[in-house]
């Protein structure tokens, strides 16, 4: 093979991105899928279909499947599917998918004269795949919280019980479908299974991914047999190997050469999560000064972290990086998801939206909103609902813009300080980082330097960045996923952007909105008189702010 490329797949809730870079001249190809419009016949809305609980969010797999065959079509086309010399996937964290015994034989012999979606129908146990958007297992993650208890469940796998986690969700299948269960030979996560397609054999799973389960030890880095036998029996036997770095697992198959046209010899790297890809792909595997803020169907803010963060904590998780290191990540389901609720509520477009937040003053004249048009997961709100505060009409354009990005930064803030110290800088990433709107009032909530830059597909940039790495060195080294970061990415940022120290003291103050925001939350508890104090605390400090 000549001038090597190197594939890397982001298969996101809502598309499929895929980037292939070279190297040698810096070149990136880009292919993108979107499920709801390119694949009208799984009739999704945001890549999900219509659902009658709210609560419970399962997707068919084969549109997955499907998506991915057009992608790999669109390579071989292109005329530079011989070219990869190496492949990884990343894909929306904690969805699992359900294999029975005759996935593995199915996926060994498959016909390079049809499309694998067409032949793959009957390889699952359980034809709807629960994502990172399911809640439905509340009880499932009460009933493990009792086995263990809270703190001992989140200082032995990372997190508390929870509902989107693949640990709660299998014990609800066991649960409710045991003859289902009994039949299911194999459970892989998302990126775990296409991983296995893409080599014709069960892959590893990474624990970028695995530590997102409430299965797998943290300290030591293999499952928990506590965890296991918690969750399901004889769980163990259906779960893939574990791997705590990014390797080498093997070459594409037969079918993936014949179908697609790829080299024989196109090695396939450890497939994870696109969180703990974007930090990868974002240059930050190993940099514990600067955070990341991912602006997409859902909202992320994450870092990397040399050790366990001892600060107590209610939420936000840990996983492992592709260097064998550790990251902690909060997830807010209602990112763009309540954004754009209000933006067609309104009937703007986003640059309105964004003019708005740059030419209304921080603080919203304290009038707030708790935005849960759907679930929440930090903090966990299965009941959706908005609440509006401080005087906050329905109709009010401005205040409503305002109000529910506010909050969603706020709740960024307030949630992640048992992370460690406040990073020097805020990256931002996908689709809400174009909106400078949004940049500013990162920046003045959290009183840093933000920064958006050209390249918004970190998750799949930093799929092929690992793919590169570990093809050149055999793992993935940390100092060299940094400069294959700033190779690909802008050699400088598209918007940076800081804040007014007036500006952050609206926020951070000592009679600030953050701290009406927090008794904003506890409200909805019943501690009302707490948001009245601090309101008022609020409107008589900043009484000029208009």
């Amino acid at each position: 093979m000549t001038q090597q490329h190197f594939l890397g797949v982001d298969l996101s809730t809502q598309s499929l991105t895929a980037l292939i870079i070279c190297p040698v001249t810096g070149e990136i190809l880009r292919y993108s899928l979107n499920f709801d419009s390119d694949l009208p016949h799984y009739e999704t809305q945001g890549g999900v279909p219509p659902r009658k609980n709210v609560n419970e969010v399962l997707v068919n797999p084969l549109m997955w499947i499907e998506a991915m065959d057009r992608m790999l079509l669109w390579c071989r086309d292109q005329g530079v599917a011989r070219n990869i010399a190496a492949v990884s996937i990343a894909a929306q964290q904690h969805g699992s998918v359900y294999l029975n015994r005759k996935a593995l034989e199915q996926i060994q012999t498959l016909d390079p004269n049809a499309p694998p979606h067409d032949q793959l129908v009957n390889i699952f146990s359980r034809k709807g795949c629960p994502i990172w958007m399911d809640s439905s297992t509340n009880q499932e993650c009460r009933e493990i919280t009792q086995m263990f208890g809270h703190k001992e469940l989140l200082d032995l796998t990372g997190s508390a019980a929870t509902e989107r986690f693949a640990g709660p969700q299998i014990r609800k299948f066991w649960k409710h479908n045991p003859k289902s269960y009994e039949n299911t030979s194999h459970i892989a996560l998302i990126s775990s299974f296409f991983t296995s397609l893409l080599m014709g054999n069960w892959a590893p799973l990474d624990c970028g991914d695995g530590l997102g389960m409430n299965l797998v030890d943290l300290k030591s880095r293999d499952w928990s047999t506590a965890a296991m036998n918690a969750a399901a029996p004889d769980l163990a036997s259906r779960l893939p190997q574990l791997i705590d770095r990014d390797k080498i697992l093997g070459t594409v198959s037969e079918y993936i050469c014949h179908r697609y046209g790829f080299h024989q010899d196109c090695r396939v790297v450890t497939g994870t999560g696109d969180n703990p890809s974007s930090l990868a792909g974002l240059g930050l595997v190993g940099d514990e000064d600067i955070r990341a803020v991912s602006l997409g169907t859902s909202d992320t803010y994450f870092g990397y972290t040399s050790q366990i963060p001892v600060a107590d904590r209610s939420s936000g998780h840990l996983f492992g990086t592709a260097d064998g290191g550790l990251m902690f990540l909060l997830c807010f389901q209602n990112g763009s998801l309540a954004r754009d609720a209000v933006r067609s509520r309104f009937d703007i477009d986003w640059n309105e939206f964004s003019n708005i937040l740059l030419n209304t003053p921080p603080g919203n004249n304290g009038k707030l909103m708790l935005p849960y048009f759907t679930p929440e997961i930090t903090p966990l709100v299965l009941e959706p609902g908005v609440h509006r505060f401080g005087g906050l009409e329905e109709n009010d354009l401005v205040g409503n813009v305002r109000a529910v990005a506010e909050a969603q930064i706020m709740s960024m803030y307030v949630h992640s300080q048992w992370s460690g110290r406040r990073p020097s800088r805020i990256l931002v990433t996908a689709g809400g980082s174009q909106n400078k709107g949004l940049l500013q009032l990162i920046a003045q909530v959290f009183g840093v330097e933000v920064q958006a830059f050209e390249v918004q597909d970190s998750a799949a940039l930093g799929a092929a960045i690992r793919a590169a790495v570990v093809w050149e060195k055999g793992y993935a080294l940390t100092e060299k996923l940094a400069a294959f970061s700033r190779k690909f990415s802008s050699a400088a940022p598209s918007v940076s952007i800081t804040a007014d120290e007036e500006d952050i003291n609206i926020y951070q103050g000592d009679a600030g909105l953050i701290k009406v925001y927090e008794a904003c939350e506890k409200s909805i508890t019943g501690d009302v008189l707490e948001f009245e104090r601090q309101h008022w605390l609020f409107m008589h400090h900043h009484a000029g702010i208009q």
